[in-house]
């Protein structure tokens, strides 16, 4: 892929989207819970109502990669950065619904906000999701789950724009293909708004699980710069349980570290490198695999970097 002409690309979409929802140069590792990395060539915010056909119509003329950012619960951006357009849903794409049974929300609503006022509408069946600090649109992409639940247990349909240059469809559970942490989702693939069919329950046991999962948060996972657990886990294993065996709490390159508290969770140090998080990674893999045998996969989207020992296992 030839490399786009980035002012010409922000300006055609500053057409689409007005002047100041465009800017060169977006910085999004800073706005992942890394809270380190690099920028985007191009970064856009898509209010509600924006001419979505449009948008996908202008990245794809200049033939360029797509980024869809979300919370940034679950991204590792290099400090060289995204040579393409990072895109982010603003102001009105966080509205939720409540109708009898069934929960729909804008893609920018928070899993932890959803998982509160389902509760207290009475409904069951998305409590776990207080406990994973990302976005709707993002837990649909990676089939989000904890505490014995995820997406696909109550998902029914999501609205997805192919930014490609495709269209807007409705695509129901069965297209999505919803698997272990995956999706059918791809990156050119943005989901707008998405609907999930929850059962009638009791408001009070619904807030009193939702006060457990929280306080085991608290009790067994670190706070700091982090984007959650690294790996995914294998069949019947923990990735956590298995770094810990391998002695490797505590390791560090770098400006990174593996957490004392939880092996799965990886610190980056107030301005530390998003490269010595990759390094880190790496490192792991390497050592795991030497000790178990085991080839650990990335949970996070790593963005911007180069292969990783893991060979094509990354999302």
């Amino acid at each position: 892929m030839s490399t786009p002409d980035w002012d010409q690309l922000a300006e055609d979409l500053a057409a689409v989207l007005g002047a100041e929802a465009v800017c060169r140069e977006h910085p999004v590792g800073p706005e992942t819970t890394y809270r380190v990395g690099g920028a985007a060539r191009v970064g856009a915010t898509f209010a509600a109502g924006v001419d979505m056909v449009g948008v996908a119509e202008t990245l794809a003329a200049h033939r360029t990669d797509v980024l869809v950012v979300g919370n940034g619960s679950n991204l590792l951006v290099a400090e060289a950065g995204f040579d393409g357009v990072a895109v982010e849903l603003g102001a009105g794409h966080d509205w939720v619904e409540v109708e009898g049974l069934q929960l729909r929300a804008g893609a920018a609503a928070g899993l932890p906000v959803l998982a509160r006022r389902s509760a207290a509408a009475g409904l069951t069946g998305f409590e776990w999701a207080v406990g994973v600090p990302g976005s709707l649109g993002g837990g649909v992409r990676m089939n989000a789950g904890g505490h014995g639940a995820d997406m696909a247990a109550s998902l029914i349909q999501a609205e997805v724009v192919d930014l490609g240059g495709g269209g807007v469809e409705q695509w129901d559970v069965e297209r999505l293909k919803l698997d272990y942490r995956s999706s059918a989702l791809a990156d050119h693939h943005l989901v707008v708004w998405a609907e999930m069919g929850l059962a009638i329950g009791d408001e009070a046991d619904s807030q009193a699980l939702i006060a457990d999962i929280v306080a085991w948060r608290r009790e067994n996972q670190p706070g700091g710069q982090n984007a959650g657990s690294v790996f995914t886990n294998p069949h019947a294993d923990h990735a956590g349980r298995i770094i810990d065996a391998a002695g490797l709490k505590g390791r560090r390159v770098g400006s990174a570290s593996v957490s004392d508290k939880h092996a799965n969770f990886f610190i980056a140090d107030r301005e530390g490198s998003a490269d010595d998080v990759f390094a880190l990674m790496c490192d792991v893999f390497a050592q795991v695999q030497a000790r178990f045998g085991i080839s650990l996969k990335p949970e996070t989207r790593l963005i911007g970097f180069g292969p990783g020992p893991w060979g094509d296992q990354a999302g």
